[in-house]
């Protein structure tokens, strides 16, 4: 990995004209595709980071609770290493060993699990409602990532970024594994799922 543009200092003040810079040193404006994927990418990691420390104050002492920290740990150097793929489009920094690993941590997961009988609401615990945002957030980088696929002018670099067990799968993925956690997460801490219940808003009945 080219490592002449690691940041040495936070204040540059070379942002100001709206552009930023990528790991190669190419400058590209803020709003870009491909700074946009960055920022979510940013703010993912930054989330899995959150749904860590909550988890750790929520579920203190308990080998499943760790057990998922550690594959979160993990996630995050993951996240860390797709962000530097996209800020050097040349180089392939994600293994298809990570999303291998998620496959294998969602059919782990869910093989614990009872049945959905319903649709889930995100909620429960602090915990459970933070997996929840961390899926969505999954959810929109991917989306993001898809516009850079799309507005990519170079048809390598669009290979690039949809190759098999590449960028595109792990984010799919993570999304699913994030689902399955929030359910663990709930079974973990005894907490009833929160079911969707279309009489939410019914009229009462009338004796």
């Amino acid at each position: 990995m080219n490592t002449r543009h690691r940041l040495t200092r936070i204040t540059t003040r070379t942002g100001d004209d709206g552009s930023t810079g990528l790991a190669d040193g190419t400058r590209l404006p803020k709003h870009h595709e491909r700074i946009a994927l960055l920022g979510d990418l940013d703010e993912l990691n930054s989330q899995v980071g959150v749904l860590r420390a909550v988890l750790r104050a929520e579920c203190p002492g308990q080998s499943l609770a760790d057990e998922l920290d550690r594959i979160l740990n993990i996630i995050q150097h993951d996240l860390f290493d797709l962000g530097g793929e996209i800020s050097l489009p040349a180089e392939a920094l994600l293994q298809p060993s990570a999303v291998i690993a998620l496959d294998e941590w969602l059919v782990e997961l869910n093989a614990e699990l009872a049945p959905l009988r319903e649709f889930i609401l995100p909620g429960g615990s602090l915990a459970i409602a933070t997996t929840h945002v961390v899926r969505t957030v999954t959810r929109r980088a991917e989306r993001s990532l898809l516009l850079l696929v799309k507005a990519e002018a170079s048809e390598r670099s669009r290979a690039a970024l949809s190759r098999e067990s590449g960028p595109q799968h792990y984010l799919n993925r993570l999304s699913d594994l994030m689902f399955v956690m929030a359910r663990t997460i709930c079974r973990i801490g005894g907490n009833p799922e929160q079911y969707w219940n279309k009489n939410t808003r019914a009229p009462a009945a009338t004796p």
